[in-house]
């Protein structure tokens, strides 16, 4: 059984509001004309509309045939990137520094094709949320909906996400119980040395060997404290010091992330970056403060949520073709969070190009647009048949 028919008829349509999406980026919390579109096309097919949770959040509401009280949340994020896009796409970004370089113009797309099919049958019973949400690239988004009373005002019996997947081949669908994404923490480290002539570092407490060296040395966490058979990197991916070349500089400062599947790992790495920091303060007679923040929850798929989308996806693609013994990704999601609240699961959705997401030349395939809209839609008609509370 393949995608909905009446979904493949409007997928032309679904295309065109991509491509205008994509041409529009947003980026966290300033997605004004991007959540407008959305709210403007659910309004437009009869969906109960509710804007402001998490800033520029939109939930749809759809009751569909009969009496039934289960409720499923169905979630797409609608932010784009900070970075700039290399590709000659005649829908390519107009915004400067602004780019759907990670497809979630795709993933907002395919959460309106199933609403409007949905909102058109109705062939369910129960209540549909379709869940829009802002700033998921690090910002928390997903936190912000769940602050302002999401699943309070808007509340689910579980809950459904996907992503585009350029490592995956065109029809393959993968879904992975447990355990599927990492844990990630963003980090600040700011070292205060002393400065002085490059002629003259011995008068000088050298803030850039202290952040070469200390550098090195918390990779020495993953390798030499963390559980070799537990999932962690560590990843330094900013380093800021210095503005002349005969200049040594009294300040620097380093960034970056911290991933793992455990939150006794996550604890354990930040004990250690903290205290290799002070020894090497203490070792240099400077000052270095550490700032770890809280950036995503482990995401866990359920099995129940997880065995719904496989079952639903041999209906939708070759069974051939869906996969259930993926690799854990050590990227984050922010979908984490609202699975922490509300069981659920959130799968993959492969398509043609090789190009990864984040990267500048990435290009979503509009061929998928269905795929995700008819799984949407299935998982809704699965979940709340009609006719089951008759």
């Amino acid at each position: 059984m393949p995608t909905i028919e009446r979904i493949d008829s409007f997928a032309d349509e679904l295309t065109a509001i991509r491509r205008d999406l994509h041409a529009h980026p947003e980026i966290g919390f300033e997605e004004v004309r991007t959540s407008g579109i959305v709210a403007d096309k659910l309004t437009s097919w009869g969906i109960e509309v509710h804007r402001g949770l998490g800033g520029t959040g939109v939930v749809g509401v759809l009751k569909g045939k009969g009496n039934g009280t289960k409720k499923i949340g169905l979630r797409a994020d609608m932010d784009a990137l900070p970075m700039e896009e290399n590709t000659n796409l005649k829908w390519r970004s107009t915004i400067p520094g602004r780019f759907h370089g990670c497809g979630h113009d795709g993933h907002t797309t395919m959460l309106l094709g199933s609403a409007r099919y949905l909102a058109e049958t109705r062939n369910f019973d129960g209540t549909v949320h379709f869940i829009f949400q802002p700033a998921e690239e690090g910002l928390g988004g997903a936190r912000a909906m769940i602050k302002d009373g999401l699943f309070k005002q808007f509340p689910c019996d579980e809950v459904y996400g996907l992503h585009n997947a350029p490592d995956l081949n065109h029809g393959e669908i993968a879904i992975l119980p447990g355990p599927a994404m990492a844990a990630a923490d963003f980090f600040d480290i700011r070292i205060q040395g002393y400065g002085a002539h490059g002629a003259m570092p011995e008068r000088s407490k050298d803030a850039v060997v202290i952040a070469m060296t200390l550098g090195q040395a918390l990779q020495s966490i993953v390798s030499r404290n963390v559980d070799p058979l537990q999932a962690a990197v560590l990843s330094i991916t900013q380093i800021h010091s210095g503005s002349a070349y005969n200049v040594i500089p009294g300040e620097a400062w380093m960034c970056g992330t911290v991933r793992c599947f455990s939150d006794e790992i996550r604890e354990l790495i930040r004990k250690r970056m903290r205290e290799i920091s002070a020894g090497f303060a203490a070792a240099y007679g400077a000052e270095i403060s550490v700032e770890i923040r809280d950036g995503f929850s482990v995401l866990v798929n359920q099995e129940e949520q997880s065995r719904v989308v496989e079952e639903v996806a041999r209906t939708v693609v070759d069974p051939a073709k869906v996969i259930t013994r993926s690799t854990p990704k050590m990227g984050s999601e922010d979908f984490a969070d609202m699975m922490q609240a509300i069981p659920g699961a959130y799968f993959w959705v492969g398509h043609d190009g090789s190009v990864p997401v984040h990267n500048p030349g990435y290009v979503l395939d509009d061929k998928i647009l269905p795929i995700g809209a008819s799984m949407f839609a299935r998982i809704i008609e699965k979940r709340m048949p009609a006719g089951a509370h008759a």
